[in-house]
């Protein structure tokens, strides 16, 4: 990284700058909020996740000053639209389970309390559409997604619509759920969350012209969560032999032939996956795109964050 461009925070040095934002998270919210295979504790909530929410709380209030500006101008009132935050990173750094604790905090501010999560999952192209183009093999890579479909949804967002509607990914089927769709109304806050949500490629428009609207427009703040590429694998694998013992046993599961595999075998498979498709996606096309973010949270091998960059410049 261009580490002239951040400041770059120890935890401890981080988690001071939390000041007397309370904690509003129950050990029952923090147990449902776990994920497959990372457990939030208290400790990350407190150190890292509190200081982070009263940083875009700062944020927001900000957004919602300078359009009251705009309100003084114009003469008239004129809504705040939602404030979106986007989040990347690779497959298995735990942005799911991430996304989800910045939700729940946010949502207990008092300043904005309806906060939507929306990930770029339902935005992938229906697998009989990859199978056709020949990109099954390159599914989570950007060419996979539906990105005028993802511009147009955070466009109705932005311009404060009524209603926008996102399509619904099923993680069980390994597809988009014909007829099923997850409608946003007017949120104070949007997470937007997915592999590739920091891109500046597009498969739009005529090779070497810059496309004229990015889905990285609609982003009012950016993070990245970041780890090590053989932490990340580790994790990778451990959820593939998680979820071959659980989600991979049920029939309507795409992945039901693989939940007899030896251990062993599993674990290459896995790994096998990782290397050829996932981390092929890493280097390619998502970690180029973290110097784009305004926050970077480094993790470290217990899945802990260990240091942030906040971008200065």
């Amino acid at each position: 990284m261009d580490l002239q461009a951040y400041s770059t925070f120890a935890r401890h040095e981080w988690s001071a700058l939390r000041f007397n934002t309370p904690l509003t998270l129950s050990e029952a919210d923090l147990v449902a909020l776990s994920g497959l295979n990372e457990v939030v504790s208290e400790q990350e909530v407190v150190e890292v996740s509190l200081p982070l929410s009263r940083l875009l709380n700062l944020h927001v209030r900000a957004a919602r000053q300078l359009g009251a500006v705009k309100d003084e101008f114009l003469g008239r009132f004129v809504r705040s639209p939602p404030y979106v935050v986007a989040i990347a990173g690779s497959v298995a750094v735990g942005k799911s389970t991430f996304a989800r604790v910045l939700q729940a905090i946010l949502a207990r501010w008092p300043d904005h309390p309806h906060v939507e999560l929306v990930t770029t999952d339902g935005f992938l192209r229906p697998n009989a559409w990859l199978q056709e183009n020949g990109l099954m093999q390159r599914k989570g890579f950007p060419e996979s997604y539906d990105l005028r479909a993802m511009v147009e949804f955070l466009g109705r967002v932005k311009s404060g619509a009524p209603e926008a509607k996102a399509p619904v990914y099923s993680h069980q089927a390994y597809d988009i759920v014909p007829g099923q769709w997850q409608t946003v109304a007017q949120p104070d806050i949007l997470i937007f969350e997915g592999l590739n949500v920091l891109q500046t490629k597009t498969d739009d428009g005529p090779v070497g012209r810059s496309p004229a609207v990015l889905v990285s427009d609609f982003f009012d703040f950016s993070l990245y969560l970041d780890a090590d590429r053989t932490d990340i694998e580790n994790w990778y694998i451990e959820r593939f032999l998680l979820l071959q013992q659980g989600a991979f046993r049920k029939r309507s599961s795409f992945f039901h032939h693989y939940k007899d595999l030896p251990d062993s075998e599993a674990r290459d498979v896995a790994r096998q996956i990782w290397r050829n498709i996932n981390l092929l996606n890493l280097t390619e096309n998502i970690l180029p795109t973290r110097e784009r973010a305004h926050v970077v949270l480094r993790k470290r091998a217990d899945h802990m964050i260990g240091e942030v960059r906040l971008r200065q410049i």
